[in-house]
């Protein structure tokens, strides 16, 4: 069961705040076209702080959500698998997923809520209940509820206020973050503000800690455009390669979140 539990999480989230420490530097920017915000705040910064306030804007805002997510896992370790799996979101309140094995059929169930986690192993029959810090210890990566319920929906996450660079490149616009925990560096488009790619380096340098998240293929979904393709490279001390394809997106409809767990299960 748990490389289809950790495959399908890794898939979902890959970074959230540690324990907060001070900065005490600023970024260290490796990209020589990147411009230092200024602050005198040039009409430049502006243009970017002002588009930055915008893309926060921007953000999908949903009652509910379902999606069927075809994924596709590997490792550097020659680990490779994929799957389909099935998405059911409430705001602030639950993502269900089912995830189909060979010959179509369930092999899990899962309900994360914003303090529980339950999956129900459908071939072995068996129930795991643990508390949503068990996302943490399957994937060694602290986050909590609603930066998953971002990353599924394709928010942006951790994008702190304080702009430290940026970079015009046409039809392109980039700029570097930093926060308690993370470095960020952020491509939007000029047209839309649509995400492009995302960078998130760990502000611990002795860590060594990548997240790299590409948007394609957007569509309209309702009233909104969703990236239908993800694609996540997670880099510590082995590098994790997670591809999302969504399809069947839909917003704000009505939808149950079937969630019984029969008397012959197991606790595990």
């Amino acid at each position: 069961m748990k490389i289809f539990i950790y495959s399908l999480l890794l898939s979902l989230a890959f970074f959230s705040c540690r324990s907060s420490r001070k900065i005490s530097s600023i970024v260290t920017l490796k990209d020589s076209a990147m411009v230092v915000v200024n602050p005198a705040e040039s009409d430049s910064a502006k243009t970017v702080r002002a588009n930055f306030l915008k893309l926060n804007e921007k953000k999908i805002q949903f009652n509910t959500f379902s999606s069927k997510v075809k994924v596709d896992y590997s490792d550097d370790k020659n680990n490779r698998i994929d799957f389909n799996a099935f998405i059911r979101m409430k705001k602030d309140s639950a993502i269900w997923v089912s995830i189909i094995a060979a010959l179509n059929i369930e092999a899990y169930r899962v309900l994360i809520t914003p303090d529980s986690i339950v999956i129900l192993d459908k071939i072995n029959r068996t129930v795991q209940s643990k508390s949503l810090s068990y996302l943490q210890q399957i994937t060694k990566l602290p986050f909590d509820f609603k930066t998953l319920q971002d990353l599924i929906i394709g928010n942006p996450v951790y994008l702190e206020k304080n702009i430290v660079a940026y970079r015009d490149q046409d039809e392109k616009l980039s700029f570097s973050t930093i926060g308690e925990a993370f470095k960020h560096y952020i491509t939007i488009s000029k047209n839309d503000l649509s995400i492009l790619f995302s960078k998130l380096d760990d502000i611990d340098v002795g860590r060594s800690r990548t997240a790299n998240l590409s948007y394609e293929d957007y569509v309209i979904a309702g009233p909104w455009k969703f990236a239908e393709t993800r694609k996540i490279t997670l880099s510590e001390k082995t590098t994790i390669d997670v591809k999302l394809d969504f399809k069947q997106v839909e917003f704000d409809k009505p939808m149950t979140f079937p969630f019984a767990i029969p008397k012959n299960y197991r606790l595990k």
